[in-house]
């Protein structure tokens, strides 16, 4: 959430930031109702204060005994004039807080500015596509016909947009999550944590997701609960509501969970295979770090998340997002994406974005400096490390063989039994 005085002081910048991520907000109306709240805070304050010394002189009045039932019947009227007053502030500042939830945040000036993802910039691609003898198979081919992927039986289960992974699948899965979290801790220094599935409606407020993609949830009314849309949710609300010392920051986690989405909408529209599904899993990475850090941290994390990638010899690309395809919540944001031959394309497996102060003021989540001592709000930044099973659909399309067969990324191995292909035995 952007601060008020941010926006009072910088009305243009945030009227630009708003319209360049396509989103309509009323500005001038939220700071012409900032204004008149701010003058009758000041009212209600003078109105006080003439009050508290009127009080001043009935006590001296009694004590000399004088009387005063004129000034009694005058500050009723005060009173009364206060309590109006009071109302009327508390209704402005209402609607103030709720233009507030609305308005996304700002992007980065560094951030290309755009309409939508056609307007993407391109960043840096790694890795050489293969050269196909044959005719390269979509994964939901490759994976049907070796028996590790079943989306009939998944639809049977749960309906379409689901996924049901078999022997060979199951385990590529399962080493994928536990190579990623290897990785991520033992070489990038990330703490692992594992959250609840489940997560009340002021962690989603915080992170971002209500109210603007409530219709993207999945929610448990009775109790106030939501599945998880991804771990970042949980992960950097550990702290909501605390003050960490500086020496505390940076903080980094990384974290296990399955993600369910129920994509509303356009990106609804029913997709043959896992490339958009309503529950999958993922490795996220979490930081939490001190204002001026937000930047250098974010470069870092795109990194350690594309380093898997390059251990498992996938080719890809990154995409800075720009302005109108960056979401609510960003001020600026990477896309990784996987090259896929079954698809003839790239596939998105992590977006790499950084909220500067943005989730933190929504959720209560600050730091006191060490020096100063004052207290400021924590800058926070997650990015997918990667996501499943998108990554699945990489290996099975790069590693497919004439035969039929996946050859198992080397990476993999030794969390598959040491096997070096996936096949029908």
């Amino acid at each position: 959430m952007l601060d008020i005085k941010f926006i009072r002081e910088n009305v243009d910048l945030v009227k630009r930031g708003v319209a360049n991520k396509n989103t309509d907000i009323d500005i001038d109306r939220l700071i012409s109702l900032d204004a008149k709240r701010r003058a009758l805070l000041a009212e209600v304050e003078t109105i006080k204060s003439y009050r508290n010394d009127v009080s001043k002189k009935i006590g001296l009045l009694k004590k000399e005994k004088k009387p005063c039932d004129d000034i009694f019947e005058e500050m009723k009227n005060v009173g009364d004039k206060i309590k109006v007053l009071d109302d009327e502030v508390r209704n402005i500042t209402m609607e103030i807080d709720n233009l507030l939830v609305w308005i996304p945040n700002i992007p980065h000036e560094s951030a290309p500015v755009g309409k939508d993802s056609t307007e993407n910039t391109f960043v840096r691609e790694w890795g050489q596509k293969r050269q196909f003898d044959f005719e390269p198979k979509a994964h939901y081919d490759i994976g049907e016909a070796l028996g590790i992927l079943d989306f009939e039986r998944a639809t049977k289960l749960s309906g379409s947009g689901f996924i049901l992974f078999k022997g060979m699948g199951a385990l590529l899965e399962r080493a994928l999550i536990n190579f990623m979290i290897d990785i991520h801790t033992a070489r990038h220094g990330y703490l692992e944590v594992s959250p609840p599935f489940m997560v009340k409606s002021a962690c989603m407020f915080g992170t971002g997701q209500l109210p603007k993609m409530e219709p993207d949830m999945y929610k448990l009314p009775e109790d106030d609960l939501f599945l998880i849309p991804t771990a970042e949710v949980p992960v950097t609300n550990i702290h909501r509501g605390e003050i960490l010392e500086e020496s505390e920051l940076p903080k980094r986690f990384v974290a296990y969970t399955p993600c369910y989405r129920r994509e509303a909408g356009s990106y609804g529209k029913e997709t043959r295979g896992m490339v958009r599904v309503h529950q999958f899993d993922k490795v996220e990475l979490v930081k939490l770090v001190k204002e001026g850090d937000a930047y250098p941290e974010l470069e870092k994390l795109l990194v350690d998340a594309e380093t898997i990638l390059q251990i498992l010899k996938l080719p890809y690309r990154i995409i800075e997002l720009c302005s109108g395809d960056m979401s609510f919540a960003a001020a600026k944001c990477y896309d990784i994406e996987a090259w896929a031959p079954g698809q003839n394309g790239y596939l998105e497996v992590s977006s790499c974005s950084t909220f500067e102060d943005f989730q933190a003021r929504r959720m209560g989540l600050r730091y006191r400096e060490a020096e100063s001592r004052k207290v400021k709000f924590v800058h926070t930044m997650n990015g997918s490390g990667l996501a499943l099973p998108r990554v699945v659909v990489a290996i099975l399309e790069n590693y497919q063989q004439a035969d039929g067969t996946v050859v198992i990324p080397e990476a993999l191995r030794p969390y598959m039994g040491n096997k070096e292909r996936i096949d029908l035995r």
